[in-house]
């Protein structure tokens, strides 16, 4: 199985898949802690992640899948919606809540 596969896969475990550095208990970076805190603010309990720092592979091919430079990356119903900074934005105007939402 390509990257691409094993990617389109991962996506399909859960409406809303989070690539990031660590766990949600233990994130490994700023950014990562701050998706899993603002996805916690909007109230999604149920959610998989992907632990890039466990596999090059992904880490690499979801910069290529996404076409986006730097991890975190959210994905909501296979759709990709931005790391961090997006997920902070969106959060403030409101606009990632009704995307979790819907």
């Amino acid at each position: 199985m390509d990257i691409k596969d094993r990617i389109d896969t991962e996506l399909t475990r859960s409406p809303v898949v989070l690539f990031m550095k660590g766990t949600p208990t233990f994130p490994q970076c700023g950014f990562s802690s701050r998706a899993v805190q603002i996805l916690q603010a909007c109230g999604v309990q149920d959610y998989h992640t992907i632990n890039v720092l466990e596999d090059q592979h992904i880490r690499e091919g979801i910069k290529q899948y996404s076409n986006w430079p730097t991890i975190p990356q959210l994905y909501v119903n296979g759709e990709f919606v931005g790391g961090s900074d997006i997920m902070m934005e969106m959060y403030e105007s409101g606009e990632l809540q009704q995307v979790l939402g819907g």
